[in-house]
């Protein structure tokens, strides 16, 4: 497998382009050596550690005070090793509904995340959804990113934000309750509001990909798994929320706009919700991994899964799964390793070790 040319050097991951290369293998579905691994698990980072008790604009000015956000990721990468296909990487993060900020939206903040108060009342207030490229939280995003370059000195990976085009940003705009009696009631308002959603999503997203490629960085957000060219990940949460025939009409016609923009495209399937659209998600070409994400509680563990993960490994699209390290023999004996990248929240460097001396059998 041939990479793109680069000349990136990490000095705290120097197995780096060896890593790279394990991941493009997997983009297309192959093993260079073994199966990539990532020892984090997804949304690890939204882990309540805190017990700090702010209000909300007391966690916004933590959130916002960018010389202290990334000082303390610096700190926390300090003489840590990034084993397998664990990337050190700082992205600027002001929570999952910041795209529908872009817009005129206010977020709440909290320790851990952020959310959205909607914005849209009535049919009157959707004319006032408009993008600000002197909106506070796309400002502070540049500023982060930029800040976040300025103290890199090869020593981690700098990311782009979180991006929700299409229906979650409506969602995050209008309400949840709202949004559902909105599309009985009220479609074409809905259809407007997607059409606004989702038309400044080339220039917001070519905006921070053009600050990083011309620092030298790459392509990699919140999912930690990078790309030279120009990586994506999709998603509607919201689709757990409607009907298939919905999410055929009003949720996948944005989203097979936005996957045009990327060259790595891991649509993000947030449950078994989202799941029942697996199908019209395969057909898309663009789309060239799907992270499958179970959930907790009735949805664990994994093996309950592998149907689905097997269909996704048959369809040709490369797979980005949870998996705790005690499921991992079954999982081994149950599937076969094409196309899976798996990840696995362990922090011990020997535990790590051997997990990885295991996969490399597989």
């Amino acid at each position: 497998m041939e990479l793109p040319s680069t000349n990136i050097e990490i000095e705290t991951k120097p197995d780096f382009l060896k890593a790279l290369h394990r991941i493009y293998a997997w983009y297309e579905g192959e093993i260079i050596d073994r199966v990539p691994i990532r020892f984090s698990a997804h949304n690890e980072e939204y882990v309540n550690t805190n017990e700090i008790d702010y209000d909300p604009e007391k966690w916004k000015a933590v959130w916002f005070d960018t010389e202290t956000v990334v000082d303390n990721f610096i700190k926390k990468i300090e003489n840590k090793k990034f084993l397998a296909e664990t990337f050190p990487v700082f992205w600027p993060n002001l929570g999952p509904d910041v795209y529908a900020a872009f817009y005129g939206c206010k977020l709440k903040y909290a320790d851990i995340t952020s959310w959205s108060e909607p914005c849209v009342n009535d049919e009157s207030d959707i004319d006032k959804l408009v993008f600000n490229k002197e909106n506070e939280y796309f400002r502070k995003l540049n500023e982060l990113t930029e800040y976040a370059l300025e103290r890199c000195n090869n020593r981690y990976l700098v990311g782009y934000t979180d991006l929700h085009p299409g229906m979650d940003c409506v969602l995050a705009w209008r309400g949840s309750e709202k949004i559902c009696f909105d599309l009985l009631e009220s479609p074409d308002m809905v259809r407007k509001m997607i059409e606004i959603a989702s038309k400044d999503f080339k220039f917001i997203y070519e905006h921070f990909d053009s600050i990083l490629k011309r620092n030298g960085h790459l392509s990699i957000t919140w999912m930690g798994i990078p790309s030279l060219n120009k990586f994506h990940i999709p998603s509607c949460d919201f689709a757990t929320m409607i009907s298939p025939k919905q999410f055929d009409e009003f949720a996948l016609p944005p989203i097979i706009d936005e996957i045009k923009i990327a060259d790595h495209n891991i649509f993000h399937l947030d449950g078994k919700g989202v799941a029942k659209n697996i199908d019209v998600l395969l057909d898309l070409p663009e789309i060239t991994a799907i992270q499958w994400v179970q959930g907790v509680g009735e949805d664990e563990p994994i093996m309950q899964w592998i149907p689905l993960i097997k269909k996704i490994q048959q369809a040709g699209k490369s797979i980005v799964l949870n998996l705790k390290k005690e499921e991992l023999e079954g999982f081994i004996d149950a599937m076969s390793p094409e196309g899976l990248l798996l990840c696995v929240h362990e922090g011990d460097e020997k535990e790590q070790q051997r997990i990885i001396n295991r996969i490399e059998k597989w």
